[in-house]
C-alpha cells in the first residue's frame, strides 16, 4: 500500500505499508516518495505529492501521482519493480489534472487513461486519452459525467486502476455531493466496453459506498470515502481500499458479479 502522509508543515509525501493477507499492514519507517530535489521533477513537487495510484501493467508498475506547485497540479509518472527503488519518468499532464489511473494493458494498439481535468467550464468530469509511448496523450474525451441533483453532481474522478472482467472493465470511481455543510464524497462503479473502453457500458445510478463509519464522517476532511485502488480475488470478491476523512485508510469487500450486474441493470447514463 502506497498512502499518502503529511510532513509536520502541512506538506504531503507517499508512505508504504506491506501485507500479507491485505488486511494487515505494517507501515515502513522511512517515507517512499517524497518531492524531488533537482530537475523538471523538483520543479513540479516543491509543495508535495500526493493521489498516487499502483497501476499494474507490463510486468512492472507504473506510479501515477499528482505533483503539486506554484504552477498548480499534475501528473507525474514513475515505475518500480520492487516497491524498494523508484525510477521517475515524465510530467504527463499539463496543470490542473489529477486522479490518472492507466488500463492494466493496451486496447488497440494503445495505451489508454482515466483522469480529470480541473476546469470552470465543465463540471469536473471523467476523461479518456490514449499513446503510444505512456508519455504523449491525445485523441481525449469526456465520458463519464456528473448528474444534475444526483449524488455525484458536483464533480466525478478516476479511483481505482479498472479491473478486467468477462463483461468489460471495471471500474470503480468516486463522486462529490456538495451539502450545506460541506462535500460529501461517495464511491460509484462503471462498466467499459473491453475493447472501446470510450464506450460506457454502464454506471451504477446509486452510490455503492457513503461515508458511515465514525473515521470515515469526521477528520482532516469530513465525510470522505476516496478509493485508489482495488485487488480481484480468485473468489470472485474485490478488495476496495479508501481513504477515510482523509485520516485513515479503510479496506472493503464486494462481489465482482454483483457489481457488473449493478452496472448493467441498475444504470443511469454516463454523460
Amino acid at each position: 500500500m502506497l498512502f499518502r502522509s503529511h510532513l509536520h508543515n502541512g506538506r504531503s509525501i507517499i508512505g508504504k505499508a506491506v501485507s500479507k493477507d491485505g488486511y494487515h499492514f505494517k507501515v515502513d519507517a522511512k517515507p517512499f516518495l517524497v518531492p524531488a530535489k533537482k530537475g523538471i521533477f523538483a520543479e513540479y513537487e516543491e509543495f508535495g505529492v500526493e493521489d498516487l495510484r499502483i497501476n499494474p501493467l507490463e510486468n512492472t508498475f507504473y506510479l501515477t501521482y499528482s505533483a503539486y506547485s506554484r504552477y498548480g497540479v499534475r501528473i507525474m509518472l514513475a515505475k518500480t519493480d520492487d516497491f524498494e527503488s523508484i525510477e521517475r519518468i515524465a510530467p504527463i499532464s499539463q496543470a490542473d489534472m489529477r486522479n490518472l489511473v492507466l488500463f492494466p494493458e493496451k486496447i488497440g494498439g494503445k495505451y489508454v487513461r482515466l483522469d480529470r481535468p480541473h476546469t470552470q467550464i465543465l463540471p469536473w468530469s471523467i476523461w479518456i486519452s490514449y499513446s503510444n509511448d505512456l508519455i504523449y496523450w491525445g485523441n481525449s474525451k469526456v465520458i463519464i459525467k456528473p448528474v444534475q441533483y444526483h449524488w455525484d453532481e458536483s464533480k466525478v474522478g478516476p479511483g481505482s486502476p479498472p479491473v478486467k472482467t468477462e463483461q468489460g472493465w471495471l471500474h470503480i470511481f468516486h463522486g462529490v455531493f456538495m451539502t450545506m455543510s460541506g462535500a460529501v464524497y461517495r464511491l460509484g462503479a462503471a462498466l467499459h466496453d473491453l475493447h472501446d473502453p470510450a464506450h460506457v457500458i454502464g454506471v451504477v445510478d446509486n452510490w455503492i459506498l457513503q461515508p458511515e463509519a465514525p473515521w470515515e464522517v469526521s477528520g482532516y476532511v469530513h465525510n470522505v470515502v476516496f478509493t485508489f485502488g482495488t485487488v480481484p480475488e480468485e473468489d470472485g470478491t474485490l478488495k476496495i481500499y479508501w481513504g477515510g476523512a482523509d485520516t485513515v485508510m479503510c479496506v472493503g469487500t464486494a462481489n465482482i458479479k454483483e457489481l457488473i450486474e449493478l452496472c448493467i441493470n441498475s444504470s443511469r447514463s454516463s454523460l
